[in-house]
């Protein structure tokens, strides 16, 4: 059997952790199909991810979800801090199960790079102005994250408080909704990759300063989020590895970071990616490119009960077995192949020769197989 579809187990601080059918991970990716703006997942949602379940992916991750309504990357995206979101989740968990799949969402705070107009061809670039439905992003401290961006408002001390008790009922509801797993989005530029970064961060308070204050923000939303959410299931989190620039986040930063969470607060799962904040990094774009960075990562923390996924332009089977069977990372997270075709973890079984009996496919697809 190739190594991408033999079972995977996620630990969990309590208990077996969660059993996955396969090695193949839906990475989460933003919809922006919202009109109603209100962060309440749809019909969409419903169909979009379960077509992932329905061909046979391990994990399905549910795109980036704001904790709070400033959180969202731009109006239309998905939330989860009342009710009818919570029970749209529900509708969207329930169908992932049904289909074999385990259903992770990825917790999410842009900061800075909130209020942004979607990420769709024919939008405009930059922030959505206040009367046009946006409004003013925070930060970890005052300033545009980046060129282009209206400057965010940095956070006092108190209001960071209330961002992490955010996390923390978020992460209720996702139990509540039946999530498996949460993956925690620090990468991208965002608003915990804002704290953890010299780049964005030069508070000179307990936030800021030395490694110890850059990560205390994170390493707050870890222990609230493990706080409420349960013991038997798995938390993640999603890093950028390194800011590709000297003297900036690095690999090394990275290690320690994840080490920490891993021994303090039961974070068993870390997504390898990278960048988000600019500053004129160079990055090596191309197949694999982010690869060697979960390599590393698997290599300093093979001590530790962690799954490690790459992520990054891996869009052929051979390409994501090779990763695996070579040891460079225990999963892979597909992205844009798997928008290309939904089918892509039953097609990449076919390719590497899977028996058409244990294809992880919805039954009404055998014949495709043929």
């Amino acid at each position: 059997m190739p190594q991408l579809f033999t079972p995977l187990t996620l630990p969990a601080p309590k208990g077996p952790g969660l059993a996955l059918r396969n090695r193949a991970i839906i990475a989460p990716m933003c919809q922006y199909v919202i009109d109603r703006e209100d962060g309440v997942p749809t019909d969409w949602h419903l169909q979009h991810l379960g077509s992932f379940a329905a061909g046979g992916f391990g994990l399905v991750t549910v795109e980036a979800t704001g904790v709070e309504a400033r959180a969202r990357i731009s109006p239309r995206d998905v939330g989860l801090w009342t009710d009818e979101q919570q029970h749209a989740h529900e509708r969207v968990v329930t169908f992932l199960h049904s289909q074999g799949a385990a259903a992770a969402v990825q917790l999410a705070h842009a900061g800075g790079k909130a209020s942004t107009y979607p990420w769709l061809p024919g939008q405009p670039d930059g922030t959505v102005p206040v009367a046009d439905g946006g409004w003013t992003t925070v930060s970890s401290v005052d300033g545009p994250v980046l060129p282009g961006l209206d400057a965010a408002k940095g956070l006092t001390v108190a209001e960071i408080a209330e961002v992490v008790a955010a996390f923390a009922d978020a992460a209720r509801r996702a139990d509540a909704a039946g999530y498996d797993a949460i993956q925690l989005h620090a990468a991208h530029g965002y608003l915990i990759h804002q704290f953890l970064s010299p780049l964005t961060n030069t508070r000179t308070d307990e936030y800021g300063g030395d490694e110890q204050g850059r990560t205390r923000f994170v390493r707050e939303v870890a222990a609230a989020v493990r706080e409420v959410w349960p013991d038997h299931k798995p938390l993640g989190i999603r890093i950028s590895a390194t800011d590709w620039l000297d003297g900036a986040w690095d690999v090394a930063a990275s290690a320690r970071l994840i080490r920490r969470l891993a021994d303090e607060h039961g974070v068993t799962w870390v997504d390898v990616s990278s960048g988000g904040l600019g500053g004129g990094a160079t990055i090596p774009v191309g197949p694999g490119y982010q690869v060697p960075l979960a390599a590393e990562l698997t290599r300093q923390l093979a001590d530790l009960p962690l799954v490690v996924s790459a992520v990054g332009l891996i869009d052929e089977p051979i390409q994501a077995e090779t990763i695996l069977a070579t040891g460079q990372a225990h999963a892979v997270s597909i992205g844009r192949a798997a928008l290309r075709n939904p089918h892509w973890a039953a097609s990449a079984a076919t390719r590497l020769g899977v028996p058409r009996t244990d294809i992880p496919q919805a039954p009404q697809f055998w014949r495709a197989d043929w």
